[in-house]
């Protein structure tokens, strides 16, 4: 049975991880939105629980390294939260601080989800598409992405690449 979900051809739940509803931190890093203003956090919450996921916690921070870490570090110790991720803060600015954070928090960078998503993104954007700190960590054993803070980059981002795998990915971190 081939899945009806993004992903390559041939791909069959079983494969990416069947049919798991996973829980999720999803984390706003913006100057500029409130949480009363946040189509891409909005999005990224949509798109989880439109899969069958739950997001656990919803929270907006500014571009802050220390309030960056202080949330995604009081979330991923929980049994409920499976994942999390932040949404902007993963450009080249002085102000992008997502990856920043992640990577003083002591994550694991796996490089294949950032690869691949800049590949996506040059199919729809074109060469802009290499400024962008897009990635995957693993922080205390659980996946962190961190995401542009678009709802385009949002919406390809998890409907090619997270929502296809990230069961998997989880399933494997806990063998």
């Amino acid at each position: 049975m081939t899945d009806s979900k993004p992903g390559p051809a041939g791909a069959n739940r079983h494969h990416l991880g069947g049919d798991r509803s996973l829980g999720f931190g999803v984390l706003s890093v913006s100057d500029t939105h409130t949480e009363h203003d946040d189509p891409s956090g909005q999005l990224a919450r949509e798109l989880l629980t439109g899969a069958g996921h739950k997001v656990v916690h919803y929270a907006l921070v500014g571009n802050s390294v220390a309030d960056i870490r202080e949330k995604i570090e009081s979330w991923l110790p929980q049994p409920l939260v499976e994942c999390a991720v932040t949404v902007g803060g993963t450009g080249v600015s002085s102000r992008d601080m997502s990856v920043n954070a992640l990577e003083v928090m002591g994550g694991k960078r796996l490089d294949g989800f950032g690869e691949l998503y800049r590949s996506i993104s040059y199919a729809e954007v074109g060469p802009l598409a290499m400024i962008s700190r897009a990635g995957l960590f693993l922080v205390q054993s659980k996946p962190v992405f961190a995401l542009p803070g678009s709802e385009r980059a949002v919406r390809t981002a998890f409907e090619k690449l997270i929502l296809p795998a990230t069961i998997h990915l989880v399933e494997e971190l806990e063998r």
